[in-house]
């Protein structure tokens, strides 16, 4: 603009000299009436020229860089966050800023209304961006409010389970198998236990060979029964398989029937083996002259139910058992929940005796607590001759 300013002034100045130069000689012309006072005089072209020749005055007044603007804010919107990890894209409002700037520049807007529109840009991302992070915040909300609810259903819909059992009643052994599906083999086992023995096949057992020793014992009322723990150190090897001794409990009445005759009470000694087989030994008790290990057993039983006692004294295991060894066997399970199978049972003939008061006593804790027979399933029972 400016070269065209100084083009148009020389253009203006040529042309005041060429009208001061001298004009050629000429013809003499005739005289001309003198011109009027009131004549404007002529420009002064050269002070006019001058003037224009002049750069022009600009207005101090600071502008946007629209060109810059867009590039710095395209460059922001790609560019990563301080001390975060490089994005993989640009954040939706800061692309959105850079858009609405690259527009108003293309639509020749002004600078404060590309000012404004960048302005108007940034506040509509952050409104969005928070809608955006509230509407998240709900669905969250409604989804852990969801499972909440099916959890809640699925709690309500699915079958009570219950841990207690007894003997009689909503929890007895009818209904083992169904309160707890833990102890579904009480209510659909093919070998359980105890059982009638009959037609027992008279063969050539194994002695039983026990390997009882005195040991210290603790004791506790749990509930259902009279247990006794026993030290470590009691055996019974029967064939080529080793058994240690565990515990002992006390049944009223007997739950083994030997051609469908029972006893008063019956004591049974429960086993580990490899592998966590079990074998357990059963003591048919009838009245008659009292046994001291069972007296020492009673005198030290708890005075709460669930409470274990250590008397610290030595029980042999040995004066329960009869001086006869021959035996019934055969596979069965335990007599109380979870009822596990594969338990093996050697049912002693000879019956031990327990005094009048004895029984008496047991059968104040526990007048009932035994297990009905169960179906033999055409299992095979042996017998001793």
């Amino acid at each position: 603009m400016r070269n065209l300013i100084a083009l148009f002034a020389c253009s203006i100045a040529m042309l005041g000299a060429s009208a001061a130069e001298p004009a050629p000689a000429a013809k003499p012309a005739p005289a001309a009436k003198p011109a009027p006072d009131t004549a404007k005089p002529a420009p002064d072209t050269a002070k006019l020229a001058a003037d224009l020749a002049k750069p022009a005055k600009l207005v101090d007044k600071p502008t946007l860089d629209k060109a810059g603007m867009v590039a710095a804010a395209a460059d922001k919107a790609h560019a990563p966050p301080a001390e975060k990890p490089p994005a993989d894209k640009p954040s939706k409002a800061s692309a959105a800023t850079a858009d609405r700037v690259a527009a108003a520049v293309s639509a020749g807007e002004d600078d404060a209304q590309v000012d404004l529109s960048v302005k108007i840009a940034e506040r509509l991302a952050e409104m969005r961006a928070k809608q955006a992070a509230r509407a998240a915040a709900a669905a969250k909300a409604r989804k852990a409010a969801d499972a909440k609810r099916r959890k809640l259903a699925a709690v309500a819909a699915a079958p009570k389970i219950s841990h207690h059992w007894n003997y009689d009643g909503e929890f007895g052994p009818e209904n083992w198998g169904k309160v707890n599906p833990a102890w579904a083999q009480c209510g659909k086992g093919s070998r359980q236990s105890p059982i009638d023995i009959r037609d027992g096949m008279k063969v050539n057992l194994d002695e039983i060979d026990f390997d009882y020793r005195p040991s210290t014992f603790s004791e506790i009322d749990n509930g259902h029964t009279v247990q006794v723990n026993v030290a470590g150190g009691s055996f019974i090897q029967v064939g080529a398989e080793r058994y240690e001794l565990v515990q002992f409990h006390f049944h009223r009445p007997s739950e083994e029937r030997i051609n469908g005759k029972g006893t008063e009470m019956v004591i049974h000694l429960v086993h580990r083996g490899m592998g966590g087989k079990l074998a357990v030994v059963a003591v048919l008790l009838e009245r008659g002259k009292g046994n001291d290990a069972i007296q020492l057993v009673w005198n030290n039983i708890p005075l709460e139910k669930g409470q274990l006692g250590s008397p610290g004294l030595e029980l042999d295991p040995l004066e329960l058992l009869p001086n006869r060894r021959e035996y019934y066997t055969y596979m069965g399970s335990l007599t109380t929940p979870p009822c596990t199978e594969n338990v093996l049972w050697l049912v002693m003939k000879q019956p031990m005796t327990a005094s009048p008061a004895q029984m008496a006593l047991f059968s104040r804790l526990y007048p009932l607590n035994a297990r009905p027979v169960q179906a033999s399933e055409g299992r095979m029972v042996k017998e001793s001759n």
